[in-house]
C-alpha cells in the first residue's frame, strides 16, 4: 500500500467523484480509477459504491479513510523532522488575504501542533502580485487568492468565497440585498499598478477595463472608498470592514478561491499544504459579510 494510493483514495473519498479527484490530482480518471480498483484487490475489500446515482463510502472506505488521513499525516511528520535534521527547520510564507480569516488561525495553530520544530517567516504582500513574491523567490509558499496566472506553479484550492461590492455606508446602491456588474457600470473602481497580473486586474474589475484610482493594499481600497466614494470588489463571509462602509453580493461574479501556492515539492512544504488542506472550510456560496479552498499532491 503506497502513500501515493493513499493520497488518491482520500482525494475520490472527500469528493465522491472519480471526475472532480482526478482534476484535483492534476491526471486523467482511468488510472485514477485502475489504482483504486488495484487498492479494493489489495485490501480484499470494496471501498466505494458506484452507481448511477454516484460514489459513496462502503463501510470499509469509511473505516480506511480515517486511517489513511492518520498515515498521511504522520508521513508528512517524519518528512518535516527529516528536512529538520538536514537543517532545513524555516518556512517563508507570503499571505495575501485577511489575517482575522479563522482559517488562517486554525492554519497556524495545527501547523504549530504538526511541526513544532519549523521556524515559520511570514511576507505580507500588497495587491499588485497574487503570487506573494513566489516566482520572485521571496516565499516558499503564498497563501493567497485567486485567479491569477499559474504558469509554473503548483496550486491547491483550499476554499471558495463569494465576491461583493464594498462601497461607503451611505452610498446609494448600500440600501441593496444585491447587486449586478451592471449596476456598477458608470462608477469608479480600484485599479492595480502597470505590470500587475492581468488574470487578476481582469477578475477584480469584473471582466471589464475600468478607471479609478491605483491601489497596492487593502487599506488603500477602503480609504479610497471612504474619500472618494471608489467602489470595487471584495470576498464576502469573514471579515466586515467597519461601521463606514457596506458590502454587498454582486450576483455575477464567480467566486473568489483561497489558495495555497508552491513551485518545490519539497517536505517542508508539502507538509504545509497537506496541513492547509485539512483545516481550511468550505465556504457556503451564500453569505453577507466582507473579508479583504482539496486535493492530494503530487509525491
Amino acid at each position: 500500500m503506497e502513500l501515493r494510493t493513499l493520497r488518491y483514495f482520500v482525494a475520490v473519498a472527500e469528493e465522491l467523484h472519480f471526475g472532480r479527484a482526478a482534476t484535483r490530482l492534476h491526471m486523467s480518471q482511468p488510472p485514477l480509477s485502475r489504482a483504486i480498483q488495484q487498492l479494493e484487490a489489495d485490501l480484499g475489500a470494496a471501498l466505494f459504491r458506484r452507481s448511477a446515482g454516484g460514489v459513496s463510502l462502503t463501510p470499509a472506505g469509511t473505516a480506511l479513510l480515517v486511517e489513511a488521513r492518520k498515515l498521511l499525516t504522520q508521513a508528512d511528520q517524519v518528512r518535516t523532522r527529516v528536512a529538520a535534521a538536514a537543517g532545513a527547520v524555516s518556512l517563508t510564507i507570503g499571505i495575501l488575504s485577511d489575517s482575522t480569516d479563522p482559517d488562517i488561525s486554525r492554519l497556524a495553530a495545527e501547523y504549530r501542533r504538526r511541526h513544532p520544530n519549523v521556524e515559520i517567516r511570514i511576507r505580507e504582500a500588497d495587491l499588485t502580485d497574487p503570487t506573494c513574491g513566489l516566482r520572485a523567490g521571496l516565499v516558499d509558499i503564498a497563501l493567497t487568492r485567486g485567479p491569477f496566472d499559474r504558469t509554473g506553479l503548483r496550486v491547491q484550492e483550499l476554499r471558495t468565497d463569494p465576491v461583493g461590492a464594498v462601497l461607503r455606508a451611505d452610498d446609494p446602491l448600500a440600501t441593496r440585498d444585491r447587486l449586478r456588474l451592471a449596476d456598477l457600470a458608470d462608477r469608479r473602481w480600484f485599479q492595480f499598478p502597470a505590470g500587475t497580473d492581468p488574470e487578476w486586474q481582469s477578475y477584480w474589475n469584473g471582466g471589464t477595463p475600468r478607471e479609478g484610482p491605483v491601489v497596492r493594499a487593502v487599506q488603500e481600497c477602503l480609504q479610497a472608498v471612504l474619500w472618494n466614494g471608489t467602489i470595487g470588489l471584495t470576498p464576502l463571509g469573514h471579515h466586515e470592514p467597519g461601521d463606514e462602509f457596506a458590502t454587498v453580493p454582486v450576483l455575477d461574479m464567480p467566486p473568489s478561491p483561497v489558495v495555497v501556492a508552491w513551485l518545490d515539492a519539497n517536505p517542508l512544504n508539502l507538509s504545509f499544504v497537506h496541513t492547509a488542506r485539512a483545516v481550511y472550510r468550505p465556504t457556503t456560496p451564500t453569505g453577507a459579510t466582507s473579508s479583504l479552498g482539496r486535493q492530494p499532491l503530487p509525491g
